[in-house]
């Protein structure tokens, strides 16, 4: 069943704990929490505490995609914050195996992310340990972007890759989503689709999540 995980990062920061309400009210089973430290990416948006504190607001999956460099020093704190799965950027460690290990110490989901013009083949060695891949179409850093249609390739022949070898990961795809993008990462073979604008910039967000979700 496809999960939809919208992207607070096109909420109403003023007012967040409401949003993340109503994304959950409206059927939305992950939320999309983007942590950007204005190194790997160029903006900066929240940390743990802000995690932490919209933790007892929603029961839905905390979905934390860390957007940073050295993602090593942040796992304990958005761990204790409550986070439910904690993805990293292979493109920002060296040792991705042992933050692999570590995640899953603390109790969440290890997800890894490729940014798009990074190949599968990068976690070739990993497949079997992880919970979770971010497949980016679009560069991360800011929402409201154009989908990278090249993509659905690298989403189809990671979702081969999983059938072939019987793995039980999870696709999640993040970036320029919306009604129409959202079919053909569907049928890519994706599991999880993260939205932001999509849904939080439409008149009826639960309909936008129907749509989205298929």
């Amino acid at each position: 069943m496809i999960k939809v995980a919208p992207s607070i990062l096109s909420a109403d920061f003023a007012h967040l704990a409401n949003e993340v309400r109503r994304i959950e009210d409206a059927g939305a089973e992950y939320v999309h929490i983007d942590v950007m430290d204005g190194t790997f990416v160029p903006n900066i948006t929240l940390g743990s505490p802000v995690v932490k504190s919209l933790r007892p607001c929603s029961n839905a999956v905390f979905d934390v995609h860390l957007m940073i460099e050295h993602p090593e020093t942040q796992l304990v704190a958005f761990a204790e914050a409550g986070a439910d799965i904690i993805t990293f950027h292979i493109e920002a460690v060296r040792h991705a195996h042992r933050l692999v290990q570590e995640i899953k110490t603390l109790g969440c989901k290890a997800g890894i992310a490729l940014n798009p013009a990074t190949p599968l083949v990068m976690l070739e060695e990993l497949l079997g340990d992880i919970d979770m891949v971010l497949i980016m179409t679009v560069n991360p850093g800011f929402s409201g972007q154009k989908f990278i249609p090249s993509m659905l390739e690298k989403i189809a022949l990671l979702r081969h890759t999983i059938e072939e070898n019987d793995f039980s990961l999870k696709i999640e795809v993040d970036g320029g989503i919306n009604e129409e993008t959202a079919s053909l990462v569907r049928e890519a073979g994706a599991d999880i689709l993260v939205a932001g604008s999509a849904i939080y910039g439409a008149n009826n967000i639960e309909n936008a999540i129907r749509k989205i979700r298929g």
